[in-house]
């Protein structure tokens, strides 16, 4: 498979529990350590929201250790307010951390992000999210379609961001 561009490797319409998994991968011509680095940087987060989306960084404690908070506000569809809460409650340098949503727009969120060694200099970078939207049924009927077409823009985004900041150099490390 080319990563050179982020894939969408895995898309599951349904599960019993109606948690829905997303999952992008792509890879970055620079070492785990280097791309978990601009993970880690102060502005990485603010550099990852695409500029269509109406979040910004509220308060962010600087870490991705467990038990570290990040708190996002903005708008969900331009007018819905919204305050998004994500805890750390995983980080294994340089390979993996991972936030779970306290508080925000989905039933349930949780985010793996993974830095794969490919073996030959460079990372496969992975996001992998298990989410479940609101009003359960109705709401994936409903929201479904455009939840996972908004996932996917945004990742791509993510993932073309990491991949020129990092293999540029051109970030605060």
């Amino acid at each position: 498979m080319n990563t050179d561009k982020p894939s969408n490797l895995i898309t599951q319409r349904d599960s019993p529990t109606g948690v829905q998994r997303f999952q992008m991968e792509s890879r970055i011509a620079a070492p785990p350590e280097m791309v978990f680095r601009f993970h880690e940087s102060p502005d990485a987060l603010t550099q990852l929201i695409p500029p269509w989306e109406k979040m910004r960084v509220a308060e962010a404690s600087g870490s991705l250790r467990p038990g570290s908070l990040v708190v996002l506000k903005g708008r969900v569809a331009g007018i819905i307010p919204v305050k998004w809460v994500a805890l750390h409650t995983e980080y294994e340098p340089p390979h993996l951390f991972v936030d779970r949503q306290e508080s925000g727009p989905f039933a349930y969120w949780l985010h793996h992000h993974r830095f794969i060694d490919d073996g030959a200099g460079g990372t496969l970078l992975r996001d992998e999210v298990d989410y479940q939207l609101p009003l359960g049924p109705i709401g994936q009927l409903f929201g479904g379609g455009f939840v996972r077409a908004k996932l996917d823009k945004m990742f791509r985004f993510r993932h073309e961001v990491t991949k020129r900041l990092v293999e540029s150099g051109k970030w605060g490390e």
